[in-house]
């Protein structure tokens, strides 16, 4: 596993849209953009998206609970539609990332990743049943009233939230996710054992079932936990609503940290983030298990979204579904007023980057997941998800030139050795 570091240069790439294109602001304003006003529509949007992803929690719930009730083909599929729905809301946040702690100390909770499904559920004997590193590999909570590991007892007789909240990122290690959208993610689809061959998990609706019709055992047990953690989600994506509202830490911070938190937050997600670690890195390695949604094979899904959220700041318009949207003066407004022509620059270049990302995921729509495309000797598939690297990281290095437009610094972004120093990825 490569190693990430920091980078002392602004790499910032900006987003997609899921349909067309928005339309740029006129160029001419008789008002200029003011960082006061940048700052106020950056928090609406957070506020806007997190309380959509919150709305999105719900229905998805609603259809957990649908599903866990009558166990069907059928309340299967409507159970994954709904967490498709909710993983394309919720991906968008990300761009609220790195450059503000308040979200980067929430974040773990709902999205972390990777997920040593061991610790929640049965698993295939090609899983193996110890890990050096982590010594609740197969504690298996559904299967386990008791749970005694590495000199402790866990009484896991009934499944909460609390007991969830108590088993995520266990003895420190993160990859031990007990909660948020990964957790609910593999108890709907389970393992995917395709390697990089086209298919997703196929989780069998009857691992949900009651009496003699339930296969994998504790069906009960195992409907309990995933409708624990969608009230845990939920509860989870309300204490950061609270957080961007009128008088929340979010706001406080972003008043202190000014337009330095957003360029930090889309640098080090697009360049060190989402082109090195979730994308680049999968394809030097051609390792499926690097895919980001790995149960579900949907991590285009959460690729084009992470850029959509991209977009949505640097333009500063968000577009909700449940009637939240914002429009405001934006970071891109900023750049106008110092540096028309780099804007225009940028403005190419981040339709190329639209072009790109909507290129992989209609690949990926289409047939041939991420894992499939990232595959050695996979010429076409590898092509495609390098021009998207390409132009995440073409893009970064013209708005990197806004640095100083923006007298912006000493500002640092997460870059990556997949990157950086690929001499290093696998060593």
């Amino acid at each position: 596993m490569s190693l990430k570091k920091k980078i002392g240069t602004g790499f910032i790439v900006l987003g997609l849209a899921s349909v067309g294109f928005i339309a740029f602001k006129s160029m001419e304003t008789s008002v200029p953009a003011k960082e006061s006003t940048v700052l106020s529509a950056y928090a609406n949007i957070a506020l806007s998206n997190f309380t959509d992803s919150k709305e999105s929690a719900v229905a998805l719930r609603d259809a957990l609970e649908a599903f866990t009730a009558n166990p069907t083909d059928g309340t299967l599929k409507s159970a994954k539609t709904a967490y498709v729905t909710a993983r394309k809301v919720y991906q968008q946040t990300e761009a609220f990332r790195f450059g503000n702690p308040t979200v980067d100390d929430f974040e773990g909770k709902v999205n972390a990743w990777p997920l040593d499904e061991g610790l929640i559920d049965y698993v295939d004997v090609s899983y193996g049943k110890i890990s050096e590193n982590n010594p609740f590999y197969t504690a298996n909570i559904i299967a386990n009233k008791m749970i005694k590991v590495a000199g402790k007892s866990i009484d896991a007789s009934t499944i909460n939230g609390d007991l969830l909240r108590n088993f995520q990122e266990i003895e420190e290690v993160e990859s031990n996710v007990a909660t948020g959208y990964h957790a609910i993610e593999f108890l709907l689809w389970g393992q995917d054992l395709n390697g990089n061959m086209p298919g997703a998990g196929m989780r069998p609706p009857s691992d949900y079932a009651k009496g003699a019709d339930c296969t994998g055992g504790n069906c009960d047990r195992r409907g309990a936990y995933l409708m624990a953690a969608a009230d845990v989600l939920i509860e989870d994506l309300n204490g950061i609503i609270g957080e961007w509202e009128f008088d929340g830490k979010g706001r406080k911070d972003l008043d202190v940290n000014g337009v330095s938190a957003i360029v930090t937050g889309l640098g080090s997600l697009t360049y060190g983030e989402l082109a090195g670690e979730r994308t680049k890195l999968g394809l030097m390695l051609g390792d499926p298990e690097e895919e980001h949604d790995c149960f579900s094979d949907l991590t285009h899904v959460s690729h084009f979204y992470n850029v959509q959220g991209v977009k949505n700041v640097y333009y500063g318009k968000y577009e909700s579904a449940y009637g939240n949207s914002v429009d405001g003066d934006s970071v891109r407004d900023l750049i106008m007023a110092k540096n028309p022509d780099l804007t225009s620059e940028l403005d190419m270049k981040v339709e190329k980057l639209m072009e790109t990302a909507k290129t992989m995921y209609d690949r990926a729509e289409d047939g041939e997941a991420f894992d499939v495309m990232i595959a050695k000797g996979n010429t076409a598939g590898n092509k495609i998800v390098q021009n998207f690297v390409d132009s995440l990281v073409d893009f970064s290095k013209s708005l990197q030139k806004s640095l100083t437009a923006l007298n912006l610094n000493g500002v640092e972004f997460e870059g990556s050795d997949s990157l950086d120093n690929p001499g290093k990825v696998g060593s």
